[in-house]
């Protein structure tokens, strides 16, 4: 059947790959706009930079069209696409030597998270207030060690399974199941560590307000001074 008369936006992937193995670009335009997200969060939790996360990425697909035959869909495509850009990820940090990632911990010690509440949207100020906690919690997740944010970024919010998960980083589940605990608390530990110091300034006394109150109460006591009560 003639590619062109395919429609490859609702096309599977064991279709999708077929045709990219015959050279086909526009369907392997339609895998990249599938994967796009997953593959990009994946880069960027591992590299923390946005630019470095598009290179490698952009990599990582020149890779996989190269490879493409090699592809026996043994594990899912995406599984097969994500381990290709984590290993490209990898490549480039060890190359640009921004970090080194040491990450001492028990892996069987329990951890007891409680899940971050959703902030409600039905208003602009909660529209505007969940903005403020995204970009908070995206830095935060920065923050994390490189392994904890790939597990994280996985499994939170591309919500891959364990098993999907630990394919893709190569690593068993039980390490994906520890690392995520682990992940959550620190993640919980940091937010409440930067809600901690917030609240100290909330209803500010300092400045103005008090400036204002001292002046107020000093003329009141002069006033009072210069008319005693009879």
């Amino acid at each position: 059947m003639d590619a062109q008369r395919i429609p490859l936006d609702t096309a599977d992937d064991a279709t999708l790959v077929a045709h990219v193995r015959g050279g086909d670009a526009t369907a392997f335009a339609q895998l990249m706009r599938r994967y796009n997200r997953r593959l990009y969060r994946t880069a960027r939790a591992i590299l923390k930079d946005d630019g470095a996360a598009e290179d490698a990425l952009q990599e990582a697909y020149v890779a996989a069209f190269n490879h493409i035959g090699e592809y026996r869909g043994d594990a899912a495509l995406g599984t097969w696409l994500t381990r290709i850009v984590v290993n490209q990820a990898l490549q480039a940090l060890r190359k640009s030597r921004r970090e080194r990632v040491v990450v001492p911990f028990d892996e069987s010690a329990p951890q007891r998270v409680e899940e971050i509440p959703d902030v409600p949207s039905s208003t602009p100020e909660n529209l505007a207030l969940r903005g403020e906690m995204r970009r908070l919690i995206e830095r935060k997740i920065d923050e994390l060690p490189e392994s904890y944010r790939a597990v994280f970024m996985l499994r939170e919010v591309e919500d891959m399974t364990v098993d999907e998960t630990a394919a893709a980083l190569d690593i068993p589940a039980a390490t994906v199941r520890s690392r995520l605990f682990r992940a959550k608390a620190r993640l919980r530990e940091s937010l409440a560590q930067e809600m901690d110091g917030a609240t100290q300034d909330v209803f500010g006394f300092d400045g103005e307000r008090c400036d204002r109150i001292v002046a107020t109460v000093l003329a009141r006591i002069e006033h009072r001074a210069a008319h005693p009560a009879g």
